[in-house]
C-alpha cells in the first residue's frame, strides 16, 4: 500500500499521540486494526479526541467503511477514493479529513496471533465509531 498516511501496525496509543500532538481538528491517518485481522482504521482528531472508523477490504478489491446499522453501505474502488470522499464536509464523519499525518519511515505489516489479540483487546469494539448517513 503506497499511501503516505498509511502507518501499518501503529498502536492506538502512538496513533493518538501523532494525531493530537498538534492540537488540530481533522488530522488523520490510516493504520492496521489491532483487533480485527485484515481491517484498517481511519483515525481522525476532533476536539482533542481521536475517532476511529473501520475499513474493510471486500471481494474484488473494493473497500467499505463501517456505517451505522440501517444506513447504505459505502463502497469505494480504492482507498484514495474513500479518503477523497471524506475530505468533504457533511459526509458522516465527525469532521472532514483535513490534514494527513504522513509516516516518517517505511511501514511493515504485522498481525498478532488471535490468542494474543483476544487477551489484550477484550472490549475493543467500544473504541470504534460508525459513519452516519
Amino acid at each position: 500500500m503506497d499511501l503516505p498516511y498509511y502507518h501499518g501496525p501503529l498502536s492506538k496509543t502512538d496513533c493518538e499521540n501523532l494525531l493530537l500532538g498538534e492540537g488540530v481538528d481533522g488530522n488523520f491517518l490510516l493504520r492496521d486494526s489491532e483487533s480485527v485481522p485484515g481491517a484498517l482504521c481511519l483515525c481522525v482528531s476532533f476536539e482533542n479526541f481521536v475517532y476511529t472508523y473501520r475499513i474493510f477490504k471486500e471481494k474484488y478489491g473494493c473497500y467499505t467503511i463501517q456505517t451505522a446499522e440501517g444506513t447504505k453501505k459505502l463502497t469505494f474502488l480504492n482507498l484514495k477514493d474513500l479518503i477523497s470522499r471524506f475530505e468533504k464536509p457533511n459526509q458522516g464523519l465527525v469532521v472532514p479529513l483535513l490534514k494527513p499525518i504522513q509516516r516518517s519511515t517505511p511501514c511493515l505489516r504485522w498481525r498478532r496471533s488471535k490468542v494474543e489479540r483476544d487477551s489484550i483487546y477484550e472490549n475493543s469494539n467500544s473504541d470504534y465509531v460508525e459513519v452516519l448517513p
